[in-house]
């Protein structure tokens, strides 16, 4: 991170992105805190039941037991969602309003938490689910796991909204960190193709990927692009997801089998 004026920025996105998840589930119905995400095993009340696990985990609270083996379910492929299913199974007979007060009480004490820390603490070593980096690092992966699990709410209950503004540029921020890997290594781009993809909107961006000995995100391209992606970035986002596999929306130009490889590999998150 770079000192003060980054640290109030991602906090200050952190934090309304959960007065944002705050204001939706708010508005939730029972049988909508019930309803089936795009994730599999888990309904709304096990999303939010998710991001209070991780929220409590960082304000220090151990993790539950289960009452089951979880890393027997199908779902359940690594440590990481072993321990996000401790809390699910923890919660999962919660009543909703229940539910809303866990997620309220937990992100006003993390708010107050960061509020308080200073940039050495903000900056200092951590463990990510990114591997080891800043503990400010984590905060902007916080970013990116609270949007797209609104986003999950979202698409389950039938209420989309959103899709722009700081978290959402954040969210577009966080995948685009992963486009090297995806082009370069997922989809094999040959060495001296570059690669754009154009985000059409709502968070408009054009992402350059050039493979020159490697892939790498650069600010801009010299000439043509070999393959060329446009897309909303709400698509794009939950393709980087692994949240769908549906490319209609998706206008491929160039070298259209190279641009099948990269959106078939752009689910980038664990």
């Amino acid at each position: 991170m770079n000192g003060d004026a980054d640290r109030k920025r991602v906090i200050d996105v952190l934090v309304g992105e959960w007065a944002a998840l705050d204001r939706l589930l708010t508005g939730l119905t029972g049988a909508e805190w019930a309803r089936p995400t795009c994730l599999p095993g888990w309904r709304v009340t096990d999303v939010v039941a998710h991001l209070i696990g991780t929220e409590s985990m960082l304000a220090g609270e151990p993790v539950p037991a289960a009452d089951i083996d979880v890393t027997a379910l199908p779902h359940v492929r690594n440590d990481i969602a072993a321990f996000n299913e401790q809390w699910v199974m923890a919660l999962r007979e919660e009543e909703p309003a229940a539910m809303l007060a866990r997620f309220r009480d937990v992100t006003s004490r993390r708010a107050a938490m960061l509020a308080g820390m200073s940039d050495a603490e903000f900056d200092a070593p951590s463990r990510t689910p990114a591997g080891q980096a800043t503990y400010g690092r984590f905060m902007q992966i916080r970013i990116y796991d609270c949007y797209m699990h609104e986003q999950d709410v979202r698409a389950a209950v039938g209420a989309p909204g959103n899709e722009d503004g700081p978290a959402a540029d954040a969210a577009v921020d966080e995948a685009a960190r992963a486009l090297g890997y995806v082009v370069g290594k997922r989809a094999a781009a040959p060495d001296g193709s570059t690669v754009l993809i154009d985000l059409t909107g709502p968070v408009r961006r054009s992402l350059a990927v050039e493979v020159d000995g490697r892939a790498r995100l650069v600010d801009g391209r010299g000439g043509p692009a070999t393959t060329e992606l446009r897309l909303p970035s709400t698509l794009f986002l939950r393709l980087c997801g692994g949240r769908t596999a549906v490319h209609d929306q998706v206008e491929v130009a160039g070298d259209r089998e190279l641009g099948r490889r990269i959106l078939d590999n752009l689910a980038f998150t664990i």
